[in-house]
C-alpha cells in the first residue's frame, strides 16, 4: 500500500527538502508535544509518583517489542547504540583463535565495542570487503569469512552510507551451521524495512530511536534473546533490580534482577521527557504499518534511481528500499554538497556517495528540487 504524504504530521518548512532521514529524522509535532508535556512534568515533581518511574519506561519497551516482534521482556532501555553492543560484546563468548566477523566501512558503533573486547579476550577482527559486483555486494564476502573459527559476525541489515543490504537470513543460517553468534544493528532499518526475528533468530538487536524510529537522541533500544536473559550488565544500578518499585525497601540491597532483559538497562531509564516522545512515534510507525512505509519509500527511492541513471549517476542494485546512494563515475564533483545545501536540498555525503534518504514526509515537490539542483550544477550530467 503506497500511503500518501504525511508532511503535515511535521514541522517541515514548504521550502525545504530534508531528504535526510539516515542522518537525524525530523520530530512530528505529536511527539515534539510529548517531549514539551515531559519536560513540564519534571517542572511539578510533586506530582510524580514512584509508579511513573516504570509506566514510561514499559510503555517505551512494549512499543520496541511490537515493532520487532517479540516479547517486551526481551527488550532493555539503552542511551545508545555503543552502549547495547558493549552489552552483547560482554556477554557473548570470545578468545584466542576466534573471530569477530564485521562490515568494511561498518558504522563505529558497531566497531570499537567488538575490537576492544577481542583485545581483551585475544580473539581477532576481520572484515568483509564489498563486492563490486553490485547484486550480492555484502553477504557473499560476508559468508566467505563465516567459518568454524568465528565466533561473533555483528553486522547491520544494510550499510550506512548507501543502504546496500545484507540477507540476514542467508548470513544467521551459516552462523548456525558453524555456532557462532549474531549482534545486529538495526538503527539504519527497523521502522522502514520489515524485519523477521522468527527467520533470523539474532542473539542481540540494537537499534537508536532517532533516525528511522522517528524519536529522540540519547535513546536506544535492545533486544536479547530468551537464551540470553541470565547475563551480565554494565551497570548496577537500583531500577534494574527485584523489587525496585518499593524505594521504601531500596535501603535493603537486592541480588536478583528484574526479569528478562530488563537487568541490562541503563541507569536513570526513567526519562520522562524522551520516553513519552518515543512511544509516540512508535505508535504512529505502528499506525502506518512498516510494510506500508517500506513500500512508500521504495517507490520514491526507484524514482530517484531511475532519474539519477538518466544523469549518470550510479545506484547499487542490492539497495534497501528506504535509501540510496548515488555515485558518479569520476567521484563526486567538488562543490556539490555545499550547492545542494544552498538550494536547500538536505542528503549526506558518505564515503563516495550522495546518501539519499527520504521518508513519508517526502513527496514529488522534494525530487523536482533535487533533481533540479543536480541538473544546475552539471547541466550535463555526470558522465
Amino acid at each position: 500500500m503506497i500511503l500518501p504524504c504525511q508532511r503535515h504530521l511535521f514541522e517541515i518548512p514548504e521550502e525545504v527538502s530534508y531528504l535526510n532521514c539516515a542522518y537525524l529524522s525530523p520530530l512530528m509535532k505529536a511527539v515534539s508535544e510529548a517531549g514539551v508535556a515531559g519536560l513540564r512534568r519534571k517542572a511539578a515533581p510533586w506530582e510524580i509518583v514512584a509508579e511513573d518511574f516504570f509506566t514510561g519506561s514499559e510503555a517505551a519497551r512494549s512499543g520496541f517489542a511490537r515493532l520487532l516482534g517479540c516479547d517486551p521482556g526481551c527488550v532493555s532501555i539503552a542511551p545508545s547504540v555503543s552502549y547495547g553492543v558493549g552489552v552483547a560484546a560482554a556477554n557473548l563468548p570470545m578468545g584466542p583463535g576466534r573471530r569477530v566477523v564485521l562490515l568494511e566501512e561498518q558504522f563505529p558503533s558497531n566497531v570499537y565495542p567488538w575490537l576492544a573486547r577481542a583485545e581483551a579476550t585475544g580473539a581477532e577482527v576481520v572484515f568483509a570487503a564489498r563486492d563490486a559486483g553490485g547484486a550480492d555486494a555484502w553477504t557473499a564476502p560476508l559468508l566467505s569469512l563465516i567459518d568454524e573459527r568465528t565466533a561473533v559476525v555483528a553486522v547491520p541489515a544494510c550499510h550506512w552510507t548507501d543502504g546496500t543490504t545484507v540477507d540476514l537470513v542467508a548470513v544467521s543460517r551459516r552462523c548456525r551451521e558453524v555456532g557462532a553468534a549474531l549482534s545486529l544493528d538495526l538503527t539504519q532499518s527497523l521502522g522502514a524495512c520489515p524485519f523477521d526475528l522468527e527467520g533470523v533468530q539474532p542473539d542481540f538487536v540494537v537499534a537508536a530511536a532517532y533516525k528511522w524510529l522517528l524519536g529522540p537522541y540519547g535513546l536506544a533500544f535492545m533486544y536479547a534473546a530468551p537464551r540470553h536473559l541470565g547475563g551480565v550488565p554494565l551497570e548496577f544500578g537500583w531500577i534494574n533490580r527485584e523489587g525496585s518499585e518499593d524505594f521504601a525497601q531500596l535501603v535493603r540491597y537486592r541480588e536478583g534482577f528484574a526479569p528478562g532483559a530488563r537487568r541490562y538497562d541503563v541507569g536513570q531509564r526513567s526519562n520522562f521527557v524522551t520516553l513519552p516522545m518515543i512511544a509516540a512515534a512508535l505508535d504512529q510507525i505502528q499506525a502506518w504499518g512498516v510494510e506500508a512505509i517500506a513500500e512508500t519509500l521504495g517507490a520514491l527511492t526507484g524514482e530517484i534511481a531511475a532519474r539519477a541513471a538518466v544523469l549518470g549517476l550510479e545506484v547499487c542494485e542490492a539497495r534497501a528500499p528506504h535509501m540510496l546512494g548515488l555515485r558518479a563515475p569520476g567521484g563526486l564533483p567538488e562543490g556539490l554538497a555545499r550547492h545542494l545545501v544552498e538550494a536547500k536540498v538536505f542528503v549526506s555525503v558518505r564515503g563516495d556517495a550522495i546518501r539519499v534518504s527520504p521518508h513519508l514526509y517526502n513527496g514529488a515537490r522534494d525530487l523536482e528540487r533535487l533533481f533540479g539542483a543536480l541538473e544546475r550544477f552539471k547541466p550535463g550530467g555526470f558522465t
